[in-house]
C-alpha cells in the first residue's frame, strides 16, 4: 500500500444545507437510503459507539454479521465534523485494525450548497483501503466511498436514492 493509499480524501459539494448532511450521515432513516443500505447507530458523545448494521440483502450471505462496521466517536462538532475510529467486521477471518474516519462538513461560497471532505486514515488497513477505493467493485464489493458519496449526493439532492434498495 503506498502512502496516497493509506491516506484517502474525497469531497463532494452538495446541494444541501451543512444540517442536513450531518443527518444524513449519522441517523439510520437517512443511511438506509444510500451507501450500502445499512442502519447507523451513533451516540455521538466522545467515546460513544458507532454501528453500521448489515441490511437483508447483505444478512443473506453466509458468515455476514448484523454489525458490519464498528468504531467510536472521537470527535463531535454537529454538523460541521465528526471524527471516529472505523472498523469493517464483514469477514471475520480479514478483520484489520481500526481506521480513523473524519467528515468534515462546511458552507461553501455558494448559496445553498455545502461541501463535504471525507478524510479516511487506512494506515496498516491495506485490505479495507482496497475496498473503500472501490477497487473490488467487479468482485461486487461496490464503489466504496465514491459510490457511497454519489449516492449522498443524489438523495439529498432528489430526495430519492441512487440505487432502489427495495
Amino acid at each position: 500500500m503506498t502512502t496516497a493509499d493509506a491516506i484517502q480524501i474525497y469531497a463532494v459539494y452538495i446541494k444541501a444545507t451543512p444540517e442536513a448532511i450531518w443527518d444524513a450521515i449519522t441517523k439510520p432513516e437517512w443511511s438506509q437510503q444510500y451507501g450500502y443500505g445499512g442502519l447507523v447507530d451513533y451516540d455521538l458523545r466522545s467515546g460513544g459507539a458507532f454501528r453500521a448494521h448489515a441490511d437483508e440483502a447483505m444478512k443473506a450471505y453466509p458468515g455476514v454479521p448484523d454489525v458490519i462496521i464498528d468504531g467510536e466517536v472521537i470527535e463531535s462538532d454537529p454538523p460541521k465534523k465528526l471524527v471516529q475510529t472505523w472498523r469493517m467486521l464483514m469477514d471475520a477471518d480479514n478483520v484489520e485494525g481500526f481506521t480513523t474516519l473524519t467528515y468534515e462538513i462546511a458552507q461553501s461560497s455558494r448559496p445553498g450548497v455545502a461541501k463535504l471532505t471525507v478524510t479516511h486514515d487506512l494506515t496498516n488497513a491495506p485490505g479495507v483501503a482496497e475496498l473503500v477505493a472501490g477497487r473490488r467493485e467487479s468482485e461486487g464489493a461496490g464503489g466504496g466511498w465514491n459510490e457511497v458519496l454519489s449516492g449522498l449526493k443524489s438523495l439529498l439532492e432528489t430526495g430519492r436514492p441512487m440505487v432502489d434498495w427495495g
